[in-house]
């Protein structure tokens, strides 16, 4: 099989960044308080895939899309206020600019990749289940963006810690799209 590649030119300079996730086996899901989390199920990805090593600039979306539809703006801010069908439009003629196949992850790969090889509540703790422990909520900010500590605005990508596997912002500052 071909190497996936690491990183995409959008044109005028502008790069997109991935990161290869292998394939492998996890646990999806949790047996905790959320219903459309249950129940686990072990899911096996079959094959390698790539995704963003940080969520899409506004930059990156600017380069693809001639546009930029976030409130707070900022070439490093994550692109937000994206509708699902114009993320998939952005992987479209990602596609037709690169000539390689760019799609969303499907959430099975979106959940694999966020808990890098873990079957924590968080990728970064010792809790298996729903809840986090005051522990893994305080060390939370090292990893995320969220209410309590983000004044209410995104902020530039790849600021926090990664998880193990290299991706930043997993948790936090915007939501994610899958397939």
């Amino acid at each position: 099989m071909p190497a996936l590649p690491t990183l995409l030119s959008l044109g005028n300079g502008v790069e997109l960044l991935l990161v290869t996730i292998a394939a492998g086996s996890f646990v999806m899901g949790f047996d905790g308080t959320y219903r459309d989390e249950r129940p686990t199920r072990r899911v096996t990805i079959t094959k390698p895939f790539a995704m963003g090593k940080t969520p899409v600039t506004q930059k990156q979306w600017l380069a693809v899309m001639d546009e930029n539809p976030s409130h707070f703006k900022g070439d490093y801010l994550p692109v937000e206020r994206v509708s699902w069908q114009e993320a998939k439009e952005f992987c479209q003629k990602l596609s037709q600019k690169t000539k390689l196949t760019v799609r969303l992850p499907t959430e099975a790969e979106w959940e694999y990749a966020l808990r890098a090889g873990t079957d924590t509540c968080y990728f970064f703790g010792t809790e298996k289940g729903q809840r986090p422990s005051e522990k893994e909520k305080e060390a939370l900010a090292d990893y995320a963006w969220f209410v309590e500590n983000s004044a209410g605005r995104t902020h530039t990508v790849g600021q926090k810690l990664p998880n193990p596997w290299g991706l930043y912002d997993m948790l936090g500052n915007v939501c994610e799209w899958c397939e």
